[in-house]
């Protein structure tokens, strides 16, 4: 569920990763909130038609409770003044589940789009490989602005820390668009993933380590 790294101007700073921390979860539920506003399979969770205000407000919940309940206890988030990037380490894959109390949460906030949830999140845990890898869950920044490398400088970092282990990195691109800026990265696309109940695709997405790719 990655998204095109963009920038907001009124959130000033560099764009140098920290680690996040559970205290940052209000503001990065926000910012994934935006970045992920256009997102095809965001869209098919929370239609539009649910109201704009509300929509942005419950996305904010949404990831601001995988943050929590999930990727911050089990997972490497990182996050810039403007974007944020939840990874899933080797070995953590299971622990990273979430647990029946993190999907009553989820499902108290996607409303009567819950089951649809639950159908994607089983089709795109079909897909997961078995080698030991690199997950990128979460890659989102503020679509306000574009250009300042907030999203990319958090991909640079996961990135390294996955070459540095000799291990190759997977993610679903939820967006067409985006396939061609992770292709610059060294992504390759292995296949499309229809969701169930008609949504949208998801493009399947490795990386080699860099030694293997030869950088």
């Amino acid at each position: 569920m990655a998204r095109m790294p963009m920038t907001h101007p009124q959130m000033p700073g560099a764009a140098v990763p920290e680690a996040a921390t559970p205290e940052d979860a209000s503001p990065i539920g926000r910012i994934l909130a935006r970045a992920f506003g256009d997102d095809p399979m965001m869209r098919w969770f929370f239609p539009v038609f649910s109201g704009s205000q509300t929509r942005e407000a419950d996305l904010g919940r949404y990831f601001a409770t995988l943050f929590t309940r999930q990727y911050v206890r089990h997972g490497v988030c990182e996050r810039t003044p403007s974007a944020a990037a939840f990874w899933v380490p080797p070995g953590a894959q299971h622990e990273a589940v979430p647990d029946a109390e993190t999907v009553e949460q989820l499902a108290e906030i996607l409303g009567d789009r819950a089951p649809l949830f639950r159908e994607a999140a089983a089709a795109a845990a079909g897909q997961a490989p078995r080698e030991p890898h690199w997950y990128l869950a979460v890659l989102g920044a503020d679509p306000a602005a574009q250009g300042r490398g907030h999203g990319a400088a958090l991909l640079r970092s996961g990135l390294a820390k996955a070459d540095a282990t000799g291990l190759p990195t997977y993610l679903e691109s939820s967006k067409a668009e985006n396939i061609p800026f992770y292709g610059h990265f060294g992504f390759m696309v292995l296949g499309e993933v229809r969701l169930p109940g008609g949504g949208p695709p998801l493009w399947v997405m490795r990386r080699a380590p860099a030694w293997q790719a030869g950088a």
